[in-house]
């Protein structure tokens, strides 16, 4: 009997490599592969370590210190999702701003008493640009029709082993830009109650330790900076 080989060579077919995975994915360990950007890094390998709905990857490589040393076969997991978009909502009227508030699992595990987050809309591109993406997740998280986007910045929120890269943005509100009653996606295991918190209170939550979801920390925190809502 043939025994299964990946494409590096190496016995025994993987599911994401050689061998379809639970999504009918092949070739998923070619990402990384031949990236030469960076005349540092010399990258060797790349494993599918996991069959989930996202992809988790042990890559192995050889890099050089800044002493001009190489250092082989250092390894390193990342965790591929996609990208992402976040927005926040807020109106200089009322001076709110508009947020929500769900069960992570994640967060609970990890020592959040309850898991239940309160958040900035967001979501995953999946095949959307960025722009797209984040009025497609306001509409169906928050039930708001956004009018002008302000495109903030673009950031890595984990890079020590998450690939996602987030887009940030801004936009003005109004309850006449209200087109629904939000909380999400039923069909995607959604439960999303939607808050209008005053902006000071929104801060008063991230000194008191009641917001504690980076993104959200970050996009309040560029209001203030910027006095939006003061």
């Amino acid at each position: 009997m043939t025994t299964p080989r990946d494409i590096s060579g190496a016995p025994g077919g993987r599911p994401g490599a050689d061998l379809p995975d639970s999504r009918g994915r092949t070739g998923l360990d070619g990402v990384g592969r031949h990236l030469d950007r960076n005349p540092d890094v010399v990258v060797t390998n790349v494993e599918v370590t996991s069959d989930g709905w996202h992809v988790l990857r042990r890559t192995t490589f050889d890099y050089r210190r800044g002493d001009g040393r190489w250092t082989t076969g250092q390894q390193r997991e990342t965790y591929d999702r996609g990208n992402g978009a976040t927005i926040l909502l807020y109106d200089p009227e009322r001076r709110t701003v508009l947020l929500t508030k769900q069960f992570r699992f994640p967060a609970y595990v990890n020592d959040h008493p309850d898991g239940m987050l309160i958040e900035a809309a967001a979501g995953l591109l999946d095949a959307d640009d960025p722009d797209t993406a984040v009025r497609r997740e306001a509409q169906e998280e928050l039930g708001v029709e956004v009018g002008e986007l302000s495109h903030l910045f673009d950031l890595y929120m984990s890079p020590g082993s998450v690939t996602e890269r987030v887009h940030f943005y801004a936009a003005v509100y109004s309850e006449l830009d209200l087109r629904g009653a939000g909380g999400g996606l039923e069909d995607d295991g959604e439960d999303i109650e939607v808050l209008s918190v005053p902006f000071a209170e929104a801060l008063e939550m991230v000194d008191d330790g009641r917001i504690v979801d980076g993104k959200t920390v970050i996009l309040l925190q560029w209001a203030a900076l910027k006095g939006m809502l003061t």
